[in-house]
C-alpha cells in the first residue's frame, strides 16, 4: 500500500470497508472488525481495512508500531476464535505523519464468519452482530464452486439422517455463543446451514453434517472410519493382539480414540544416576495425539479407505487417505498448511481436540525432542500420508 492510498482510508474511515482506532490491546475489538470485514455485508468483494494507531480526526497517535504487535495481530487468523479462517494480512507503514499497522482483510467465500460464536457485520460505521435476516443474507451469497468436498451435500441424505440432539444440545452450545441461541427463531435446517452443516438449496445435509451428526456415518462415506491393529512385534506378519474398527459421528470417534491411546501409551522409569530416576513415555502422549488429531483433521473422505492406526513394538503408525493437499508440498510441510477439510477442522476446534491451526506436527516434533524420542518420519504418497513415531529407546 502506498501512503496516499492509506490517507485515503483515513479520511474515509466511516466507510463499511474501513475502521481505524488507537487501541493497541483490544483482541476482541480487532477479531469483531477482522469478522465484519470477512463477510462483507454489503458484498463490496473488495477487502476491508483494520487500522491500528490513528485516531478518529485522523492524527496518528506517534507511538512506533512493534514487532510484537504485528505478530499479535497476524496470530488472531490462527488461534482458533474466527471461524471459518480469515484470509488476511498484516503490515507495518511508516508515513510522513507517524506509523500504523494495517491488517487486510479479504472477503470469505463461504460466511458466516463467527469470532467466538457471533457473525459480526459492519453496515457504513456500524459494526454490530448480524440478525437473523442478516446471516441468511450471508448464508444465501455461498460461493458453491468453491465449495470443499465437506462442505458439498451428500445428496438423498435427509435431516433423518442426522443425530440433531447431538448438534443441538452439544455442539451448537460450543459453537454458537448464547445469546443468539437464546434469540433463535430459526429452524433447525437454517441453524445447521448457518455452521455449513445443510445445504438449503439441495435440501440435505453437507458430507460435514453426515460426518458431525449421522447416525450411521458409514452408510454415506464407507471409509469413514478407524482401522486399529495392536501388532506383538515389528512386522505385520506377527501376532496380533488387538484389532477394533472404531467408527460413528466425529465427536463419538475421537472420544473413542482419545480412550484407545491412553490405553495403550507405555512409560517406564530411566536412571538418571546411581539414586535417582524419571518416567519417560515410550511414546509421547502428545505426539500421538497431535498426529492422529492431524490425519483426522486432513484424510480425503472420499476415499473409501479407512484412517489406518498400527501399533507395533518399535513403532506407531498412523495412515492417512489421500495425499498432501493444496499448496502443501514435501519439501514445504509442515510450514504450509491447507484445509481439505475447512468445515471439519472448524468443528474439531470447536469440540476442543485442536488448540491452533498449523501447530499439530510442530507440537508432536516438540514433543518428541523434549521426551528424548527419535523425530517423527513422514511418507508422501499420491493415495496416502504416513506419519511414523518411533519408540523412545
Amino acid at each position: 500500500m502506498l501512503e496516499p492510498e492509506l490517507f485515503a482510508l483515513i479520511q474515509n474511515h466511516e466507510a463499511d470497508m474501513v475502521e481505524i482506532t488507537l487501541a493497541r490491546d483490544k483482541t476482541d475489538k480487532f477479531c469483531e472488525a477482522i469478522c465484519a470485514f470477512a463477510n462483507d455485508l454489503a458484498g463490496r468483494n473488495t477487502a476491508g481495512y483494520l487500522i491500528i494507531g490513528v485516531s478518529d480526526n485522523g492524527a496518528f497517535d506517534q507511538r512506533q508500531i512493534t514487532d510484537e504487535l504485528l505478530r499479535n495481530l497476524a496470530g488472531l487468523r490462527e488461534d482458533g476464535n474466527i471461524q471459518p479462517l480469515p484470509v488476511l494480512s498484516v503490515e507495518k507503514m511508516i508515513t510522513s505523519r507517524g506509523e500504523a499497522a494495517i491488517v487486510t482483510v479479504q472477503p470469505a467465500a463461504q460466511p458466516p464468519v463467527r469470532y467466538k460464536g457471533k457473525a459480526y457485520i459492519r453496515i457504513g460505521p456500524r459494526r454490530g452482530v448480524a440478525t437473523a435476516h442478516e446471516e441468511q443474507i450471508l448464508i444465501d451469497r455461498r460461493i458453491s464452486a468453491a465449495r470443499t468436498f465437506d462442505a458439498e451435500p451428500c445428496l438423498e441424505s435427509t435431516l433423518d439422517d442426522l443425530a440433531l440432539p447431538l448438534f443441538l444440545l452439544d455442539y451448537r452450545n460450543q459453537a454458537v455463543a448464547r445469546e443468539v441461541i437464546a434469540e433463535n427463531q430459526r429452524d433447525v435446517a437454517l441453524q445447521l446451514a448457518s455452521l455449513r452443516f445443510y445445504d438449503q438449496r439441495r435440501q440435505c445435509p453437507t458430507h460435514a453434517g453426515i460426518i458431525l451428526f449421522a447416525t450411521d456415518v458409514r452408510n454415506w462415506l464407507s471409509g469413514g472410519f478407524v482401522q486399529f491393529l495392536r501388532i506383538d512385534g515389528t512386522t505385520l506378519a506377527d501376532d496380533v493382539l488387538n484389532e477394533e474398527e472404531l467408527s460413528g459421528d466425529l465427536l463419538t470417534l475421537l472420544r473413542e480414540l482419545d480412550a484407545l491411546v491412553s490405553a495403550n501409551l507405555v512409560q517406564y522409569p530411566v536412571g538418571l544416576d546411581h539414586l535417582r530416576e524419571y518416567n519417560v513415555e515410550a511414546w509421547p502422549s502428545i505426539a500421538v495425539r497431535e498426529l492422529l488429531m492431524n490425519a483426522v483433521m486432513h484424510r480425503d473422505y472420499r476415499s473409501t479407505a479407512p484412517l489406518r492406526l498400527t501399533w507395533f513394538h518399535d513403532r506407531i503408525e498412523i495412515q492417512s487417505p489421500g495425499g498432501l493437499y493444496g499448496e502443501v508440498t514435501a519439501e514445504n510441510f509442515p510450514k504450509q498448511t491447507s484445509y481439505r477439510n475447512p468445515v471439519i477442522a472448524e468443528a474439531m476446534k470447536v469440540l476442543g481436540y485442536v488448540n491452533r491451526y498449523g501447530r499439530g506436527v510442530l507440537r508432536a516434533r516438540d514433543a518428541l525432542e523434549r521426551n528424548g524420542s527419535p523425530p517423527p518420519d513422514f511418507t508422501f504418497d499420491p493415495g496416502f500420508v504416513l506419519a511414523t513415531i518411533w519408540r523412545r529407546s
